[in-house]
């Protein structure tokens, strides 16, 4: 049975992976920080959850660690999805909006970049083959708007990051992909329509609706199987057509 670790499985996308990845007989570990697993998760002899802050490097290291780096069977693929959302204006107070810059980065890339380290090593040193799929954002290549820049750049970040693992370690086994979903029907896209107004949501779209959680699953288990290994290094763009590459 296929090892899948998910980072942000409480609730979102992740939610939908992991409901995904459960129902085709993966086994997964999932994060969470603040939301309670769902019942069916916690109910599941194939899933172990783990409450964690990935915000805090000491929790991560004592949680996280012994997961992917000291196993006896390393994790087959790293799902590297939990994000955070928070606007901070230009016009704020300087503080106010390094604090939002330092904890998004923190959150969004910097655990990422340290889960995918570790995971990266452990296949390496056992000479196993493993996938990294990192969740970013159309934010990553569109930009988005000025309140919320420190997501974009987090997002930036990541689809570079997971180029320069594909670069390096596709070879030696490790092969990554990023995820570029638009505005999804979750509870960070409410959030934005409390700020930007609901049509901000399909604003530009080829559609009249949100996309839903599920096709971003559906994507992340395609990628998890192993049978596009050449594709390591690319952006798979679900946007709702908001943009096209």
């Amino acid at each position: 049975m296929r090892h899948a670790v998910v980072t942000g499985a409480s609730r979102g996308i992740g939610k939908s992976i992991t409901e995904k990845l459960l129902r085709e007989n993966y086994r997964v570990t999932g994060t969470r920080r603040g939301s309670e697993f769902p019942a069916q998760f916690q109910a599941s002899d194939h899933f172990t959850g783990i409450q964690v802050d990935l915000a805090d490097f000491d929790q991560i290291e004592k949680m996280l660690k012994p997961v992917l780096l000291e196993s006896e069977k390393v994790p087959d693929i790293l799902v590297n999805n939990a994000g955070i959302f928070i606007d901070a204006d230009f016009s704020s107070d300087d503080a106010e909006w390094l604090d939002v810059w330092d904890r998004t980065m923190n959150v969004n890339l910097r655990s990422a970049g340290i889960l995918s380290k570790w995971f990266i090593n452990a296949h390496i040193q056992n000479g196993s083959e493993g996938i990294i799929i990192n969740i970013a954002s159309r934010a990553a290549y569109r930009g988005d708007t000025q309140e919320y820049a420190a997501y974009a750049a987090s997002k930036g970040g990541m689809a570079a990051f997971t180029k320069s693992i594909a670069r390096d370690f596709s070879k030696q086994g490790v092969v990554a992909y990023t995820v570029a979903p638009g505005f999804i029907e979750t509870d960070m896209a409410r959030e934005s329509v409390e700020i930007l107004g609901a049509e901000a949501l399909t604003k530009g779209s080829a559609f009249d609706e949100i996309t839903q959680p599920e096709e971003v699953a559906n994507l992340v288990e395609f990628l998890a199987k192993g049978e596009v290994k050449h594709m390591s290094g690319s952006t798979l763009h679900i946007n709702g057509g908001s943009y096209m590459v």
